[in-house]
């Protein structure tokens, strides 16, 4: 793996600029708008059309605030979910709503965290008042999932995440490139975290962004693959045959991450990234299990939320989690104490 981080440059295509220039105005009208909650908001984001790990981190740093003693809740969009309005997905006991009413995500983060609450919505700010009003304990600190370019919630830490094997995004927007914000958008972020198998230090991406106004921190969160686990439960045993089924952002980095355990890799099967699966796809899917002669079918942890329950056939998932380095926590207890202490 290479430990060059390539420089960016901006672009100069005049849709670019025109743009980033709207980009510019949406910013500066919801910085004097922006609505506060009457809690710390730590955001979570990123500038790319997903693939970044931003889940693993939200995961990573909720977790860390709850083991810090806080009352930790997560808001969340419910992107591409069926509910309307805010919904309370966890009390902190496990998922209250399933995938189709609350999303994948949250559902996937409710499941995995033990002790934090996950509230979604549409308008964030209205998710984080209702966690006040009907949680109890009340939280003493929001996460906010891909909170980016939510820019209707004041935040109090914005950390924008870069994926280390594509941390630019080609430094275009669509339809040139993959960055939902111009790359310039970097000078909002408090601090910027490097995701993925790297061997870069977190300080080179900061670097990186210095031309683009930023002047913050540069942190890593490399990922750790955990052996894949049975739905039924237990591990996959090794030399199992199996159908690889993704419905993310980049499945390559998922089946990447499948080879290197000891798994016969029967097919593979791939649908949009926040795929809901109806019926038509489960018929798809048994047809390439039976034809493939596979043991299982592996997908990934934010599909198996989709699948339980609706497969009859044995379902294993791949889990990951992030381990930013130790200079995050540091920064991040610095930064919240002093937000908190301000609290009145």
């Amino acid at each position: 793996m290479s430990t060059v981080l390539p420089r960016p440059t901006p672009s100069r295509s005049p849709w670019q600029i025109l743009y980033g220039a709207a980009h510019s105005l949406r910013w500066r009208w919801y910085a004097r708008r922006s609505n506060r909650l009457p809690r710390p908001v730590v955001s979570v984001g990123n500038l790319h059309w997903g693939g970044t790990g931003k889940t693993p981190l939200v995961a990573a740093i909720a977790a860390h605030l709850r083991d810090r003693g806080l009352n930790t809740t997560i808001l969340s969009r419910g992107y591409r979910s069926r509910g309307r309005g805010v919904r309370l997905v966890s009390t902190g006991e496990g998922p209250l709503l399933g995938p189709t009413v609350a999303g994948d995500e949250p559902v996937l983060l409710a499941g995995m965290l033990p002790g934090v609450s996950v509230v979604v919505g549409p308008d964030r700010y209205e998710a984080g008042r209702h966690a006040m009003e009907r949680l109890d304990p009340a939280p003493q600190v929001f996460v906010l999932d891909d909170g980016f370019s939510h820019l209707r919630l004041f935040r109090d830490i914005d950390l924008l995440a870069f994926p280390s094997d594509d941390p630019f995004a080609g430094g275009r927007l669509l339809p040139g490139g993959r960055l939902r914000e111009p790359l310039s958008a970097v000078r909002r972020a408090d601090a910027v975290i490097l995701t993925g198998e790297t061997e870069l230090a977190g300080a080179e991406i900061a670097s990186a962004l210095r031309g683009f106004g930023f002047d913050g921190p540069g942190f890593s969160a490399p990922f750790r693959v955990g052996k894949p686990r049975l739905a039924a439960g237990g591990s996959l045993p090794e030399g199992a045959r199996v159908l690889l089924v993704a419905a993310i952002a980049r499945p390559q980095r998922f089946f990447e991450a499948v080879r290197q355990f000891d798994l016969d890799i029967a097919d593979t099967l791939t649908f949009a990234d926040h795929h809901d699966y109806p019926s038509s796809s489960l018929t798809a899917i048994e047809e390439a299990y039976q034809e493939s002669h596979a043991d299982a079918v592996l997908t990934t942890t934010k599909d198996e939320v989709k699948l339980l329950g609706r497969l009859d056939i044995p379902l294993a998932s791949l889990p990951v989690s992030a381990e930013p380095q130790e200079e995050l926590w540091v920064w991040l207890d610095r930064r919240l104490d002093q937000q908190m202490a301000a609290i009145p």
